[in-house]
């Protein structure tokens, strides 16, 4: 493996005094993250990722609401948002109970998933994997009223 760095050919965004980092485009996925909602009910899943579908886009329909499966293992429900772009934020949104959500993505994109997410609800982090590109936060969601 080669240590030597060719500032020409590194592929890491750089800032200039008179521009902001934007690591993430709508083209290289850098933006994306994965949200899976487990333990909850099907309520309060259709209003975690109505809240999120307000602020990025996402790859479900905007009237796409989560459905119950039938059998003995738990339901997961999961979305995948590109948080390149900020349509608008959200406002607080009640849950009928605390609703755990495992996010993954780069680090930039899963900052700012989490950001956006503190419109809406209470945020608690409660644990955090790391790797080279990506990390998963899961977090602890509660609702919260206008």
């Amino acid at each position: 493996m080669n240590s030597s760095h060719d500032p020409a050919h590194d592929p890491t965004p750089h800032s200039t005094p008179d521009s902001a980092p934007h690591p993430a485009t709508a083209h290289d996925g850098a933006g994306e993250v994965t949200v899976e909602l487990s333990g909850c009910e099907t309520q309060d899943a259709h209003a975690v990722f109505g809240a999120l579908r307000t602020v990025f886009a996402s790859d479900r329909a905007p009237d796409d609401r989560p459905q119950e499966r039938a059998g003995a293992r738990p339901t997961v429900w999961s979305s995948t948002f590109d948080v390149s772009d900020v349509r608008e934020r959200p406002g607080p949104t009640p849950l009928t109970r605390p609703v755990t959500a495992e996010i993954q993505g780069g680090y930039w994109a899963v900052a700012r998933l989490q950001e956006e997410l503190t419109g809406a609800f209470a945020v608690e982090v409660l644990g955090t994997a790391a790797g080279d590109q990506e990390q998963e936060v899961q977090l602890r969601l509660a609702g919260r009223r206008s």
